[in-house]
């Protein structure tokens, strides 16, 4: 696995269970069975796109 890039932060977030198991259900319905946290960050990513005009891209 590849060290964390330098721009980013460890965040640690506590979940439910039935949070966890629908994240987990979500990721694979996904072509390329991203991890919990990609899974968190895609999800992140699209909701800021659906909510906000100047949306912040990761690796923009």
């Amino acid at each position: 696995m590849a060290p964390p890039r330098k721009d980013t932060e460890a965040l640690t977030l506590r979940l439910s269970r039935d949070l966890i198991q629908a994240i987990d259900d979500r990721r694979r319905a996904e072509p390329d069975l991203p991890t919990r946290p990609e899974m968190i960050r895609r999800a992140l990513v699209q909701w800021l796109e659906m909510t906000s005009e100047d949306t912040i891209r990761p690796g923009s």
